[in-house]
């Protein structure tokens, strides 16, 4: 019997200038499938379904659905040709209600109130047929962000989607909601619908897909049947070297708290409070990662402890020194004196200047240092010398601090960042998303960093979206809901227990 596909991509190349995204590109997708695509970051998995999807177009190849050769053009002719995507941050206007976001640009013709009726009883099918029920008079900023995911699948679906791109989709979502979605991409598949799932969650592609193709460098290198592989092969695929998956660490032998924080407020430009009154403490030789789903206060905590937000009210003990955040006002660079670092959650934004050359960034925040300068002036030998000694410890790639940063790769941006902080041998160290945008091998180097500074006898509060990494990394886990810390748990707690606490389905529990 001849295989049905959906989608067949067949010698797709593309390229930027002289970097090539995609090349010589083959692709099999069957009809009523989960294909999961895999890949480090810059691997070519996003410009590739930018060109399923028509926002790009091919230097070459063809894109074949149901056995014929399409022209996609645009992203008008791929809705046309039944291909939806969900992409990775919402494209919805927050204001509007979920009927008015999914007919939005197909209302029907002329008659609005004919269209809207009509498309309410097409909702209302797709939600029962495919378990994706909302309510659809909500306004959409009022809902969930599991549930605004699900009114863009709607939207896709309502416009005739056979297929389904999903970039990333469980990066805002709890454990629950993430099994929740894959219930629907179940059912979707079983209904006949194709998904294409793209994710760097080695965990989501085994649980959900039913084959996975692995890309690196921009080409296909292998494509695996799901239940023939596993996740240590593709992750060796992925990077082309065999990958520590797991973290080793021995037990924590934690000792004196060096960084306690208690009564910590902090409000917006708008007066609404972000940050609730939060209280913890992290001892000398122990990590304490906060979980949570983003926009709960995680953040904002960071940036106040760090000295760029300014605080309505709490105190801060560093190491001994007691400070009134409310009164006192501290600054970033009066917390380094203090032996605080802070590897914020935004390397672009605030971590690094793109513009500058490697050296440059390696000193960055701490350019006042006399053992970097000659007088009063900076000197730039003693700042390449120093940087040097940074890319070789920290094996930054390519090797040269005369390169603007903006021309490194995000995991290894991200590696000069963390160089810069732990080599100025800080006594609390604050890490926001540590592996955000990293590819696989670099989180495996980062993760092996942050181990060690704990055993040197370092203080490091961890933030992460990725509850893996919590999980994988911490000693002690708290979790935050609305600007609260609602629970202490360890580790090895339950994944179901802590997405409990992380949607605030758990009771307000305050850690102790």
């Amino acid at each position: 019997m001849t295989e049905q596909l959906a989608i067949e991509l067949v010698g797709i190349d593309k390229s930027f200038g002289p970097v090539q995204a995609n090349r010589d590109i083959h692709l099999k997708v069957r009809k009523g499938s989960i294909h999961g695509i895999v890949g480090e970051n810059g691997a070519g998995k996003s410009t590739l379904m930018s060109i399923l999807y028509g926002f790009y177009h091919a230097d070459a190849g063809e894109i074949r659905m149901n056995g014929k050769s399409v022209t996609l053009a645009s992203s008008q002719e791929a809705i046309a040709q039944g291909i939806g995507m969900v992409h990775q941050h919402f494209m919805l206007v927050q204001n509007f209600t979920v009927l008015e976001n999914v007919i939005l640009g197909a209302e029907g013709g002329g008659l609005l109130g004919e269209g809207v009726a009509r498309a309410r009883a097409e909702l209302k099918r797709l939600a029962d047929d495919y378990d994706l029920k909302v309510d659809p008079e909500a306004v959409t900023e009022e809902l969930p962000v599991g549930l605004q995911q699900r009114v863009e699948i709607l939207k896709a679906l309502f416009r005739g989607a056979e297929v389904l791109i999903l970039d990333e989709p469980t990066g805002v979502l709890t454990p629950a909601e993430a099994d929740h979605l894959f219930r629907i991409l179940r059912v979707l598949r079983d209904e006949g619908k194709t998904i294409l799932l793209i994710t760097h969650k080695l965990r989501e592609i085994m649980a959900v897909t039913d084959e996975v193709s692995v890309m690196r460098r921009g080409e296909i290198v292998a494509t695996r049947e799901t239940a023939k592989t596993s996740m240590g092969e593709l992750a060796e695929l992925m990077v082309g070297r065999r990958v520590l998956l797991e973290v080793e660490k021995k037990k924590a032998e934690p000792g004196r708290p060096l960084l306690t924080v208690s009564g910590l407020r902090v409000h917006d430009s708008r007066g609404v409070e972000l940050v609730k009154d939060v209280s913890l403490s992290v001892r000398a030789g122990e990590i304490v990662g906060i979980a949570g789903v983003s926009g709960n206060g995680q953040s904002e905590l960071l940036e106040a402890i760090a000295g760029i937000r300014k605080v309505t009210a709490g105190t801060l003990d560093i190491d001994g020194t007691v400070i009134d955040l409310a009164s006192t006002d501290p600054d970033a660079a009066e917390m380094r004196r203090l032996g605080l670092a802070h590897v914020p959650e935004d390397r672009h934004r605030m971590g690094l200047v793109t513009r500058f050359v490697e050296y440059e960034n390696a000193v960055l925040g701490y350019h006042r240092d006399p053992a970097l300068g000659n007088g009063p002036f900076l000197d730039p030998e003693k700042m390449k010398t120093f940087a040097r000694t940074e890319i070789d410890k920290y094996d930054i790639r390519p090797p040269d601090c005369m390169l603007k940063t903006a021309n490194f790769s995000g995991g290894n941006q991200q590696k000069v960042v963390l160089a810069r902080e732990i080599e100025r041998d800080p006594a609390v160290l604050l890490v926001g998303q540590p592996t955000r945008g990293v590819d696989i091998g670099a989180i495996e180097f980062i993760h092996k960093r942050l181990v060690a500074l704990r055993d040197a006898g370092k203080a490091i509060l961890l933030v992460s979206v990725e509850l893996d990494e919590i999980r994988a990394l911490a000693d002690r886990v708290l979790v935050m809901f609305d600007g609260k810390v609602v629970g202490e748990r360890e580790p090895e707690a339950a994944e179901s227990e802590l997405g409990l606490l992380m949607a605030g389905a758990a009771g307000q529990e305050a850690a102790e």
